[in-house]
């Protein structure tokens, strides 16, 4: 069952005209649309389906500069300065808490992976440090697990999905701009060469500029414009515990579970370990670009092939733009839980901290993340068609530096200069 996400007042009428157009109105898609009204450039969010109704809403809340690529981590910093101004800017709580995570190891190789992260962010002054098996006992009492060691980011924290887009979504619309649900834009337009508007399901908009943020479904969306944007789906099964009383509010994650503390006094958990890998063409298509990250990460993927080859392949790849589009017959990826791979994280975590034995699961759900070749998105201007510019391929850390990749994203689209150096996101480095 999917999340209950904070409601949201959305408009239904359609504009004329507009300066930017949004498709998609997940996390990325919002922070950009809140970005550029504030600074009173009118916008309009598109939605194929409901407001942060996939991976937005789905996602583990985390916040996090630990583990991340070097070149991703200014992002990430700049994120964690946004998010502390958050319940100030939109006027409500998001869940925000700066609680720290920890990740911990169970053998030398392992702990090799942490203490060369680490090294090499040394200049970055994260705060990050290693901790010894002692330390991860201080800092998560009550634990029986067989640690090497671990490595502790206190700056890092966690955020509520459920809220935060919401939060965001509403405070954009107060300050001007217009969200539209159950709207899937086909295509965009073109006129002297760059971009003139967009046309959707209900009719065309006029507009300058056009931001895509459509998470997993921007790689189908510019294939129809013959772009190729190499991304390809992940499938995460999440479950959320009832209020209990646990170990610690750091969020812990393991070689084999994750847990966090939400915000109702439960925890949120996964099989960190595991990821389903349900086969499509595009795993085909893509797969030589994959070939580096499948070496290293084999071990974590649940490869099978089975009804989802099937519906996937059942979408159009190509379109015309008064033709039904693929994004109005599947208005919101819904995946169902690998329950398995849920009792697994339960039984490793109840392992290792006896306390979860107590734990009663409130509700389990799973959500598709976009995956890049090199795990870091696209935020950039897509070269073959002025106007149009790209935010997308998050590959599962999009919630946690969405206020600084959409900040981002709408410079990118107004002009102005960006928060943080734009190279490490470039489309092509995938050339």
């Amino acid at each position: 069952m999917a999340p209950t996400i904070a409601p949201v007042n959305t408009s239904h009428p359609l504009p004329a005209s507009t300066t930017v157009v949004i498709i998609g109105g997940g996390i990325i898609g919002l922070t950009a649309a809140l970005t550029l009204a504030e600074r009173n450039i009118p916008v309009v969010v598109l939605e194929k389906g409901r407001i942060a109704g996939e991976q937005s809403s789905r996602n583990l809340g985390w916040i996090r500069k630990t583990s991340r690529h070097a070149a991703d981590i200014p992002l990430a910093q700049a994120a964690d300065r946004l998010w502390a101004q958050m319940p100030e800017r939109v006027g409500v709580d998001v869940g925000y808490r700066q609680a720290g995570i920890m990740f911990i190891a169970r053998n030398e190789a392992q702990m090799a992976m942490h203490e060369q992260w680490l090294k090499g962010v040394e200049p970055l002054a994260l705060g990050s440090r290693l901790l010894s098996k002692q330390e991860i006992a201080q800092h998560v009492p009550g634990g029986q697990g067989d640690w090497l060691g671990g490595i502790y980011t206190p700056s890092d924290g966690r955020a509520e999905p459920t809220l935060a887009a919401s939060a965001i979504a509403n405070a954009a619309i107060a300050k001007g701009a217009v969200i539209i649900e159950q709207c899937a834009v086909r295509t965009v337009q073109t006129s002297g060469g760059r971009v003139s508007g967009v046309v959707t399901e209900r009719g065309e908009i006029r507009c300058e500029q056009v931001l895509l943020a459509g998470g997993l479904w921007s790689r189908r969306f510019l294939g129809n414009l013959g772009i190729n944007l190499p991304t390809l789906p992940l499938t995460c099964s999440v479950l959320r515990t009832r209020p209990m009383n646990g170990p610690t509010d750091i969020a812990v994650g393991a070689p084999d579970f994750s847990f966090r503390k939400h915000i109702d006094g439960g925890y949120i958990i996964t099989q960190r370990g595991a990821l389903d890998a349900f086969l499509t063409l595009d795993h085909f298509l893509l797969g030589s670009k994959y070939l580096p990250a499948l070496k290293s990460q084999r071990d974590f993927l649940r490869i099978s092939m089975g009804k989802y080859f099937f519906k996937d392949l059942a979408l159009a790849r190509r379109w015309k733009a008064d033709a039904v589009s693929p994004f109005e017959r599947v208005r919101i990826q819904d995946p169902a839980a690998n329950n398995g791979l849920n009792d697994e994280a339960m039984r490793n975590l109840r392992a290792a901290w006896p306390v979860f034995q107590n734990a009663e699961i409130e509700q389990a759900w799973a959500g598709t993340i976009d995956i890049t070749p090199d795990s870091n998105p696209v935020i950039d201007q897509v070269s073959a068609i002025p106007g149009l510019v790209l935010a997308s391929g998050f590959s599962g850390h999009g919630f946690g530096t969405s206020p600084a990749a959409g900040h981002l994203a709408a410079d990118l689209v107004s002009g102005q200069a960006p928060i943080i150096d734009p190279a490490p996101y470039r489309f092509t480095r995938f050339a």
